[in-house]
């Protein structure tokens, strides 16, 4: 396992010290919290760890049903007590961009119905302003070139849909998902979530913004907890 797998191997499993027996957990996506499911799954099976999970991806439903975690649609429960999830830059407002494994709308539902969430991340995810990894932005098929051309008038940068060769990447929500380059100056999370969310072709925006209430940092010096003070979470 080389030092990047390693330090995030850490964090999706430190993070797990947030969950306790009796929780409905939102299970997000990418390659840190897939070590989040997977240790999830070990204390199910070897410390009784009774838990419920929603996945935010096709992706993460099937890792967690291969290893044993049980798993609820959103809508027959009134909520979720936390939501696990990765990130592709945090700020020092604990605003994130996240959108990178293309689940981002699935990721912001279940997002907002949890009463916590703690993001897993390596050092190279946490910068001054957010920005330089870029927006992922997901947009209807329908004119998505029109939707393009709208966004990168009212942001003033180059916006790019994913392919894969000649066709368009799809979510697991049937829409496409396209990168505004922004760079690294998106001073105002709020008020560009807000702008590009007004364009009628958008269906979601990777700004997730006022929703991170702690940070589970790995870096080469090992992991800490960053706590967002304005968060809904204490330290565990």
């Amino acid at each position: 396992m080389n030092d990047a797998e390693g330090l995030k191997k850490i964090a999706g499993e430190a993070a797990c010290e947030f969950v306790k027996s009796g929780m409905r957990v939102g299970l997000g996506t990418g390659s840190t919290v897939k070590y989040t499911v997977l240790e999830l799954a070990r204390r199910i099976q070897e410390e009784g760890l009774q838990i419920v999970g929603v996945p935010t991806s096709i992706a993460t439903e099937n890792l967690a049903r291969e290893n044993g975690v049980p798993l609820v649609e959103l809508g027959s429960l009134d909520g979720l007590d936390i939501v696990i999830d990765g990130t592709d830059e945090f700020d020092p407002n604990f605003q994130l961009i996240k959108g990178g494994g293309a689940a981002l709308l699935r990721e912001k539902i279940v997002a907002q119905q949890s009463a916590a969430m703690v993001v897993v991340a390596d050092a190279r995810k946490q910068v001054e302003c957010l920005g330089a990894f870029g927006i992922p932005i997901e947009i209807t098929p329908f004119a998505c070139d029109v939707t393009v051309s709208r966004l990168e008038t009212l942001l003033k940068c180059n916006v790019q849909l994913r392919k894969n060769g000649s066709e368009y990447i799809l979510t697991d929500n049937g829409n496409c998902i396209a990168d505004a380059h922004t760079g690294p100056n998106i001073l105002d999370p709020l008020a560009t979530e807000a702008t590009i969310l007004n364009i009628a072709g958008v269906v979601q925006v990777g700004l997730f913004n006022n929703m991170c209430d702690a940070v589970v940092l790995a870096s080469k010096d090992g992991v800490k907890t960053l706590m967002n003070p304005a968060g809904r979470l204490k330290r565990a």
